[in-house]
C-alpha cells in the first residue's frame, strides 16, 4: 500500500510554516529524511532569501541565489537544490517518513525530488509533500490518484505521519 499525502494550503509560506510544525511535533517520535523550507523577507530586496533544513541532519542550505533588488522570476540555485537531493537520498535508508517541503516547478519537469519521492515509495516508505496549487495538477498527474490530501490540520497531519510511519518501521 502506497502511503504518499500531500498538503496544499493557500498563502505565501503556509506551507512550508505547517510543515515545519509537523516535523516540530514529530521529533524523536520517528527517523525523519527530507527538507523544510524557511523564507526569511529582506527589506531590500523583491525575493525573500530561502533556506532548506535537511532533516536527517540537521544541516540548513541556502537555496535561493541573491541575484540583485530588482530580481524578478525563480531565484532557485538549481545546484544546491540538487545537493539536498543527493542527501535527502542518502537519507532513506534508516528513516521512517521522508517529508519534501515543496512539489515545485523542478519537480513539475520531473526534476528535483521526483527521483527520491520514487525510491521512497518503492521502499515501502511512507511521504509527506507541499504542493502549491500552481504545481497540484502535475503533482496529481505524478501521484496517478494514488496521493491522499490531507486537511490543514496539525494534529490530523501528525497523526497521519505517525500512524504510516510507525508502519514503515515495523
Amino acid at each position: 500500500m502506497m502511503r504518499l499525502g500531500y498538503i496544499c494550503l493557500p498563502g505565501r509560506g503556509a506551507s512550508d510554516l505547517f510543515l515545519s510544525q509537523v516535523v516540530d511535533a514529530l521529533a524523536g517520535r520517528l527517523a525523519l529524511c527530507g527538507t523544510v523550507q524557511t523564507n526569511t523577507a529582506r527589506a531590500d530586496r523583491r525575493k525573500c532569501d530561502m533556506d532548506l533544513q535537511l532533516l536527517s541532519t540537521g544541516q540548513v542550505l541556502r537555496i535561493s541565489e541573491d541575484r540583485g533588488a530588482l530580481a524578478r522570476g525563480c531565484t532557485l540555485d538549481t545546484s544546491v537544490l540538487a545537493q539536498a537531493v543527493v542527501a535527502t537520498e542518502g537519507a532513506l535508508q534508516g528513516s521512517d517518513l521522508l517529508i519534501v517541503n515543496k512539489f515545485g516547478k523542478s519537480e513539475a519537469e520531473g526534476g528535483g525530488f521526483v527521483p527520491v519521492i520514487g525510491e521512497a515509495i518503492c521502499l515501502g516508505m511512507p511521504v509527506l509533500v507541499g504542493v502549491n496549487a500552481l504545481n497540484l495538477p502535475a503533482f496529481e498527474a505524478f501521484a496517478d490518484g494514488l496521493a491522499e490530501g490531507l486537511p490543514a490540520d496539525l494534529a490530523y497531519v501528525t497523526d497521519w505521519c505517525l500512524r504510516v510511519g510507525q508502519r514503515h518501521a515495523a
